[in-house]
């Protein structure tokens, strides 16, 4: 069941159940990998495990002993019920080195074949400048830090973010947009649910063009189904309009390339009372008209050919661009600019758009994480070429297009595409022998039918490649008597007609200064230099997991051979993926304890909803269509009765113990009560307070009896592998953060991962895909994201952290996880109270102080937050799952010296607040409400607060070694929500307080 929609595939080359190490190695002398007989005897210290876990066995036991236990074991035992531990170790073999595991995941990419792939369809190729991949994509400082919730460190990431909102804004010609979406499939669905939102419900009906891409119809068409909206597919662009209509999306270039005026539907769609979304491409807008010209509400789309791999798929930054007036309708996340405590500009996350789902079952949307790292070097790839370089790349594009075209009529070829940028849609006798000629010259085409081909050109496209396409099209003889300049022509941009793009874009200095290399990796340095990463220190944030994200895992992932790959490649050009995909099913599956796997959910919310919509699928193929009650604890996270309320179902809350346990019988009631209706139960494990809960089982078993399913959130596993699992627990259906447990970077809020695990009888309906027919189950409940395995390029760390790890390692990494929570919560419970524990007064991996008491003294969360940036750390989880609290999650790659650090920071600023309850400092003027100090604040002439000058920067001696300078000072928050400003200001706007943001 674990390899559900698979095709059948060559015998698997290397065993998974052993990890042997491989028979590929490393040649130095000539930097490749190589094969030949090999057997590589690793000394126990060149594990991996040893690299990934902090502290070493003797420090684990020490700290173990710290606690109050005699061992390791015996502290595991105690926190860990002994009814679900597992009694077998996971089958996933023996801990490997990172050298080995390279090797072997070199050789099934080159199952891979890269071809130059001219499919389009939302997917081109691309050139990432070589200055961006290295200072930008591969490096930790950009890679490592978490979503900007703490602005004042993040100042570097919100301001790249606010070049992408700039960017897109100038671009789409709307004044208003987001700082990213999943992909261009999930942003048109959110786009719909803000047209059904902005319309009160009270207008049905969604209205979809049939030549958009299939894979973002096949999305809207799931989503459209959950949440009770008629989607209409309009066939040969009869589009029918009526007082029950709330959005009308087209697509501007089409799926077919071409470019239609859509002036007057705008005109119509507005006189029916609704709204017009634009499904658009960024390049193109370089040229044609930007729909917000012509009376477009709403522009979305995938920003990936600016500069980020196809990856099979994925991670790619959407965007969503709107008018001002819907900005409290606009899902994700939204970049503003506000000012610091002492009066200058600073960035930070705007309005509820930064959280939509605190809304709970309210929410019209449960997105709660973006593509900021992918969004980045989309925002990057502009600053770095600038409006004249993207309207030459795609001035050079379009060429080559007018080029193709014009040469493919001279060989007697209809071309049907009349007004086009990049794609060409052409008649042909036999599209099979088309499709075999271009394979032998390494190309790919789209199929469209067995007459007709398409042909979507990029950056990519050399002249070499323009002669091949026309030989393909030529019975495979070359054309070489057609001129390419001659076919160009000398005005190839009139073309365009009065579709061609007049207006100015991108005229903020950021766009037009950082075009040298040296300029631009400056530029990209100070800006990350602004912001706390993982390569700074520890951050430990409660439920977020912000674990090491190994170098060895990174590697992989700009491999031309995983990078460069069309998501609708042929199968046969992309085994590697699917071998790798296999293993890791196979891998999730074993340490979920569940039968079947999907991977293509590219998202924790996407997880929860494709999982909810399979316990929904599952129920109607019964003939439960009424079953549509979820039972959620109070304590859930806001992404769960969204999730819920989306994937159709009705939020019914359950109660927490005063331990913040489940009420069991409170549960039951609910149960009883619903008992026709109930579909599924939301359970957190651990719980959303820290603690293993011992009733968990009699919690599942509850759901069951009242034919009901348990969706398990995945938020908390890094607790549970390797020593127990949702199957185990009882569980039917559960969503793995990638970004979390298993080692995908956060980049910045994003990218992630979100695949579903589920039980036999749920495995026939996992979703599917229009564009791949091997994946899914046979009755699949819909498609979930536009690619069919989700953000496939990101997937090799995963692979890699498994592989490397083996049983041993995950257990042991799971063991560490929760000796490091307790060893904090041991050190710093006399100087905290410490919320919630387990019966045996011990942690999960996580754990919660509650400082509400100092609130007497004038002391809040945000001052502990804002005041640990002097430390030089990023703050813990606040005020979640527990108003006025914090939330602590070492993970298992700290080190005790970290954690300690981290410990002594916490305690420092315990004295602080003594010092403020015994009066020697003012509730209203301490370091704690000052902070952060920035230098600036330090080196004015004048000093008039209680505390000195060194008290505020060096209040621990570690400081004076390495200190990490806030560079705002305390963010203000409702001036930014009142001012909204969320493109790049006028340079003046910079300079009111002297001090420019953006040089």
């Amino acid at each position: 069941m674990r390899h559900t929609g698979l095709p059948p595939l060559p015998e698997h080359p290397y065993g998974h159940q052993t990890m042997s190490p491989t028979e590929v190695v490393f040649d130095p002398a000539h930097g490749q990998f190589a094969t030949e007989t090999h057997r590589s005897v690793l000394d126990p210290t060149d594990l991996f495990l040893h690299r990934h876990i902090g502290p070493n066995s003797e420090e684990l036991e020490d700290m173990a002993k710290a606690c109050g236990f005699e061992s390791v074991e015996s502290l595991i035992d105690a926190t860990v019920p002994d009814s679900i531990r597992m009694k077998q170790p996971l089958k996933l073999g023996s801990p490997q080195g990172e050298y080995d595991m390279l090797a072997r995941l070199k050789e099934m990419s080159r199952k891979n074949k890269a071809y130059k792939s001219y499919i389009g369809m939302g997917y081109h190729g691309t050139i990432i400048p070589p200055v961006i991949l290295r200072k930008v994509l591969e490096n930790p400082r950009w890679y490592t830090p978490y979503t900007p919730y703490q602005a004042e460190i993040a100042q570097g990431r919100l301001e790249a973010l606010l070049n992408f909102q700039t960017m897109v804004s100038d671009l789409t010609g709307l004044p208003l947009a987001g700082a990213s979406l999943l992909d261009e499939g999930t942003a048109a669905a959110e786009a719909m649910a803000m047209c059904h939102g902005i319309a009160r419900g009270k207008r049905p009906i969604f209205v979809v063009a049939e030549d958009c891409h299939p894979q973002t119809i096949a999305v809207l068409q799931t989503r459209c189904e959950s949440m009770g909206v008629e989607l209409r597919v309009a066939r040969g662009g009869d589009i029918e309009l009526s007082d029950q209509v709330s959005g009308v999306l087209v697509q501007y270039p089409n799926t077919w390339g071409q470019i239609k005026d859509y002036q007057a539907l705008a005109n119509q769609v507005h006189e029916a009372g609704a709204l017009l979304v634009v499904a658009t491409d960024l390049l193109a807008l370089t040229l044609i008209k930007a729909p917000g010209e012509f009376g477009a509400d709403i522009a979305i789309g995938n920003s990936q050919r600016f500069g980020v791999p196809m990856g099979f798929g994925g991670p790619h930054a959407a965007f969503l661009a709107t008018q001002e007036a819907y900005a409290r309708k606009m899902p994700g996340r939204l970049i503003g600019v506000s000012k610091d405590a002492h009066g200058n500009p600073a960035f930070r996350m705007a309005l509820q758009t930064r959280e939509q789902h605190i809304r709970r079952d309210k929410a019209t949307s449960n997105i709660c994480t973006a593509q900021v790292l992918l969004a980045i070097i989309a925002g990057f790839y502009a600053v770095y070429h600038g409006p004249e370089g993207l309207r030459s790349i795609a001035t050079r594009v379009h060429a080559a297009t007018r080029a193709l075209a014009r040469g493919l009529q001279a060989l007697g070829r209809t071309v049907k595409t009349e007004v086009y940028f990049d794609t060409l849609v052409v008649e042909v006798s036999d599209a099979e022998a088309i499709h075999a000629l271009a394979a032998k010259f390494e190309m790919n085409l789209r199929r469209i039918s067995d007459t007709h081909v398409g042909v979507a050109l990029d950056e990519t496209v050399s002249r070499d490649d323009l002669k091949a396409l026309l030989s393909i099209f030529n019975r495979g003889m070359p054309a070489d008597h057609l001129d390419l300049d001659e076919l160009v022509g000398d005005k190839p941009l009139d073309s365009l007609g009065p579709i061609a793009r007049t207006s100015d874009y991108l005229t903020h200095d950021v766009f037009n200064r950082y075009h040298s290399e040296s300029e631009l990796l400056r530029y990209a340095v100070k800006l990350c230099s602004k912001d706390i990463s993982l390569a700074d220190s520890m951050i430990p944030l409660g439920s977020c997991t912000m674990k090491l994200n190994a170098a060895s895992e990174m590697i992989p992932v700009t491999w031309p051979e995983f990078a460069n790959l069309h998501p609708f490649a042929p199968t046969d050009q992309t085994l590697g993926y699917k071998l790798m995909f296999m293993e890791l099913e196979d891998w999730l599956s074993e340490i979920t304890g569940f039968a079947a796997c999907s991977l293509q959910p590219n998202a924790g919310s996407q997880g929860e909803y494709a999982g909810l919509m399979l316990i929904r699928k599952f129920h109607e193929a019964a003939g439960n269509t009424q079953r549509d009650i979820c039972l959620i604890p109070v304590s859930a996270h806001g992404t769960n009765p969204a999730s819920a309320v989306i994937a159709g179902m009705k939020v019914v809350p359950v109660n927490c113990k005063d331990n913040g346990d489940i009420d069991l019988d409170h549960l039951k009631q609910q149960a009883e009560a619903h008992r026709d209706e109930l579909a599924a139960l939301m359970v957190t494990y651990p719980s959303t307070h820290g603690v293993f809960e011992t009733e968990i089982r009699e919690v599942c078993q509850v759901i069951h009896d009242h034919g009901g399913k348990v969706y398990m959130d995945g938020a908390n596993m890094n607790a549970q592998v390797g020593l127990t699992s949702p199957g185990l627990i009882g569980a039917d259906v559960c969503h793995l953060n990638l970004h979390k447990t298993f080692c995908i970077p956060h980049g910045g809020g994003g990218p992630g991962m979100g695949p579903i695990c589920c039980t036999e009888d749920l495995a026939p309906y996992l979703p599917s895909h229009p564009m791949d027919n091997t994946t899914g189950g046979r009755d699949p409940f819909g498609t979930v994201s536009s690619a069919p395995y989700g953000s496939p390029a990101i997937l090799p760390i995963s692979w890699m952290y498994i592989a490397m790890m083996g049983a041993e390692g995950l257990t042991d990494a799971t063991k560490a996880a929760i000796v490091n929570a307790n060893y904090m919560a041991a050190r710093l419970k006399e100087h905290y109270a410490v919320l919630y524990t387990g019966t045996n007064n011990t942690c999960a991996h996580e754990f919660i102080l509650d400082v509400r008491k100092f609130q007497d003294t004038g002391v809040t969360i945000d001052d502990f937050a804002k005041r640990l940036m002097d430390f030089g750390f990023h703050s813990p989880t606040m005020s979640w799952p527990v108003a006025g609290t914090l939330m602590f999650e070492p993970t298992e790659s700290e080190s005790k010296e970290e954690l300690d650090r981290f410990c002594e920071a916490m305690i420092q600023i315990r004295a602080e607040i003594a010092k403020v309850e015994a009066g020697d400092w003012p509730k209203d003027d301490n370091p704690l409400h000052n902070a952060p100090h920035t230098a600036k604040s330090l080196l004015a002439s004048k000093w008039t607060h209680p505390y000195t000058r060194e008290e505020a920067a060096y209040p621990l001696p570690y400081l004076r070694e390495h200190k990490y300078w806030p560079h705002v000072g305390r963010i203000d928050n409702a001036h930014g929500d009142r001012n909204l400003v969320c493109t790049c200001p006028p340079m003046e706007d910079y300079c009111e307080t002297g001090d420019a943001l953006i040089p």
